[in-house]
């Protein structure tokens, strides 16, 4: 596994187990970086578990994009790029369970 990939896996093993637990249809997947905001440290893409009504079933899965190169950008050591995978994994789960951009920074991560 390339080193960026462990990076992501070890933050994935950061979130606690309960909280793994309840992501539903969901895949992580690193890309270099987003085509149209080539800054963009991460993307989750779907429909968040606050606005999946009864007619949800049978869609694609949900997908948190973490985007290698921006986050390498603005990193100067590995333990830095460890700490910016962590948080941005978090900020991207956070979504899919519907917690919006101002409560994420509300809770000290953004």
């Amino acid at each position: 596994m390339p080193a960026f990939e462990a990076l992501v896996a070890d933050a994935l093993d950061e979130v606690p187990a309960e909280l793994m637990a309840l992501l539903d249809n969901v895949v992580v997947l690193v890309e270099d970086r987003h085509p149209d905001e080539p800054e963009l440290l991460g993307l989750y893409e779907g429909y968040a578990l606050t606005e999946r009504g009864w007619d949800y079933g049978g869609a694609l899965p949900d997908r948190i994009m973490i985007y290698r190169e921006a986050i390498c950008d603005i990193c100067e050591t590995e333990d830095e790029v460890v700490e910016e995978v962590t948080i941005t994994v978090v900020h991207e789960i956070a979504h899919h369970f519907g917690i919006e951009e101002d409560r994420l920074h509300e809770l000290g991560w953004g």
